[in-house]
């Protein structure tokens, strides 16, 4: 397994696989992985021939209070996680990399950026959309692999690419939970022993969602209430939102038909966590996610 730090070196490398016919998967992540990242990796290395992955932490997509600074980083675990799963290269590149003195174009979006994380981290998806634009050209895979726990930013490049006409196929993946059932997160770990234990309202109310909606609630107002009535039994837990949007353009609705996301982000302390559920929509057995 290769770790480059520089465009050149990873463009000529893919450029080699692609002499010789070979597939290209990339999974971009900012790193601290753990076995959310690794379920992606492990579907790229069954896709693909060839493996990328990303280490970058993105400043762009980050608030001017949020925790860029304090974002845990290990890249030494990183590198151990990806080869044991059997990726070929890890692009690890510095900020002046990315981002060169004098740097002023963005990718920006309309539309699917206005609600959920885009409320209320109004800069991220800009953020996310130029990195993960930027990326896809320097690694110019065939196909790319996101996880549905960041349903928004999921169906954001899923956007992106067809507007912009790139040739990359965007593969979805489901949620990789702990045990007791909390979403996979670089963030959990900044969580003490009482705050774990507190994040758990989190998925419970998930499955709460889950079972109303199988039993045949169809009121997206009442849905999203329960669920916020739910998670206001933690005290620890403080709401950010809780909204039930159509998973196509990510706008409210008020009934719960066709391809519905349900998602919500809970600050418990100072970490901010975010989980999802979707409904309806056609099951699409090969990602194991909503489409």
């Amino acid at each position: 397994m290769q770790i480059v730090s520089t465009i050149n070196e990873v463009r000529a490398q893919v450029k080699e696989w692609k002499r010789e016919g070979l597939i290209v998967g990339f999974v971009p992540t900012m790193g601290y992985l753990h076995e959310g990242h690794a379920s992606l990796m492990k579907r790229a290395r069954l896709d693909c021939d060839k493996v990328v992955a990303s280490i970058f932490v993105n400043p762009m997509q980050f608030g001017a209070n949020e925790d860029l600074d304090s974002y845990p980083r290990d890249l030494e675990a990183d590198a151990k996680l990806c080869e044991s799963i059997g990726v070929d290269l890890i692009f690890h590149p510095e900020v002046e990399e990315m981002y060169a003195d004098g740097f002023c174009s963005f990718v920006d979006m309309n539309g699917l950026t206005k609600e959920l994380c885009g409320k209320s981290r109004p800069i991220h998806f800009r953020g996310v959309c130029t990195v993960v634009s930027k990326l896809f050209h320097i690694v110019t895979p065939d196909k790319a692999f996101f996880g549905q726990k960041d349903a928004q930013q999921l169906a954001v490049i899923r956007r992106m690419v067809k507007d912009l006409n790139m040739d990359i196929e965007v593969v979805g993946c489901p949620i990789v939970r702990e045990e007791d059932g909390l979403a996979k997160s670089s963030r959990n770990t900044y969580l003490n022993e009482e705050e774990r234990k507190a994040a758990l309202i989190l998925s419970k109310t998930i499955r709460l969602g889950e079972k109303l909606a199988e039993d045949g609630m169809t009121n997206a107002k009442e849905l999203v209430a329960a669920m916020k009535e739910n998670l206001e039994k933690e005290p620890m837990a403080k709401i950010d939102y809780v909204e039930a949007v159509s998973m196509d353009t990510i706008e409210k609705v008020d009934k719960i038909e066709g391809n519905v996301l349900v998602a919500m982000a809970v600050y418990i302390g100072k970490t901010r966590l975010i989980d999802n559920f979707i409904i309806g929509g056609e099951k699409n057995a090969d990602t194991g996610i909503e489409k």
